[in-house]
């Protein structure tokens, strides 16, 4: 079946390449025949990112996984998401062979990409190549230009991934979400901590994942279970000065209907969240706004009246998908 292609790594899918899908949309409906359904519009997504075989320690850090680029690029109107696996033999394709090879599987009429595209070994094709290939093997080439977005300091940035792990990096959920048109939003595993929170009235679920952590800080949140319960979420990112050599953890405390409320449960009063086990279960979670640094607290008591003030303001920005446009903009600036 014919095919408009758009090739990328996609990582967080952001606004730039939603904007890709949405060209390339319009690129098949246009090259439809009368009465016949229009092209496939096909996302070829490298995963994981092709400097991981090429140069690992250059990696750059994930914003997300393969499953959720395709569910996101899906949403945003492809009709197929392909995983192309970076080995060393595609990577080491000339950019006629690359694409010699996409002709083959997929058909293209079309062919979309931004006017940063590179592809082939070395990186030596751009959209110029790109663009005389489709001359030669009879595909369209439409490039897209960079999509921009205006951040809380009122700065208007070119979208990128590299900018997206930037503010995630330095705290600036908010920032980051004018880039992705979403909450920066990592899978996770619940795993087995210290299981401190329960002794103080605050169980929070340890979560491990694969994908790049904000800066250390308490962040109001929100965790989506895979049965599509939502519950508000206070998120505590890296050491806990409190709790000396307890080291470094990503935790949620889950604030909703037969969980927690904001202010703590009863020390001790803990039970797994209805029809979860303990640990083992996967969510994802959003960060919705940045509340406050880590700091270290002289007493216990202090730290739980902190985190009970946490833990409201985390529900009420949590509360619904309004807030990053109601928030104060003192909030914003992180």
């Amino acid at each position: 079946m014919a095919s408009v292609v758009t090739i990328g790594t996609f990582d967080g899918v952001h606004l730039g390449h939603r904007a890709l899908i949405e060209h390339a949309r319009a690129l098949a409906a246009r090259h439809a025949a009368p009465g016949a359904a229009p092209p496939q519009v096909i996302a070829l997504a490298f995963d994981p990112h092709p400097l991981e075989t090429l140069r690992p320690d250059a990696a750059p850090a994930r914003l997300s996984t393969f499953a959720q680029r395709e569910r996101w690029l899906r949403d945003a109107g492809a009709d197929r998401v392909v995983r192309l696996e970076p080995t060393p033999e595609l990577l080491s394709l000339d950019p006629e062979a690359f694409i010699e090879r996409i002709v083959r599987d997929y058909a293209p009429v079309g062919a979309v990409e931004g006017r940063d595209f590179r592809f082939g070994r070395a990186r030596a094709g751009d959209v110029r190549t790109l663009a005389a290939l489709g001359g030669r093997y009879g595909f369209e080439v439409e490039v897209v230009e960079p999509v921009t977005a205006v951040l809380s300091d009122h700065s208007e940035v070119t979208v990128s991934s590299t900018l997206v792990r930037w503010l995630v990096r330095h705290g600036r959920v908010r920032d980051a979400a004018a880039l992705l048109g979403r909450c920066y939003t990592i899978p996770g595993t619940v795993v087995r901590g210290d299981r401190r929170g329960r002794t103080i009235g605050f169980p929070t679920a340890n979560i491990s994942t694969p994908c790049l952590l904000p800066a250390e800080g308490i962040y109001a949140g929100r965790a989506r279970l895979d049965d599509g319960r939502v519950f508000a979420a206070a998120v505590h990112v890296g050491d806990r000065p409190t709790f000396p050599g307890a080291g470094a953890t990503l935790e949620a405390y889950l604030m909703g209907e037969g969980v927690a409320g904001p202010g703590g449960t009863p020390a001790g009063d803990w039970k797994p969240i209805a029809g979860l086990p303990e640990y083992g279960w996967t969510l994802e979670l959003e960060f919705v706004a940045w509340l406050r640094d880590q700091i270290k607290f002289d007493t216990i008591p202090a730290l739980l009246e902190q985190m009970a003030r946490d833990c409201e303001r985390a529900r009420v920005l949590a509360g619904g998908h309004h807030t990053l446009a109601t928030a104060a903009p003192t909030e914003a600036s992180r």
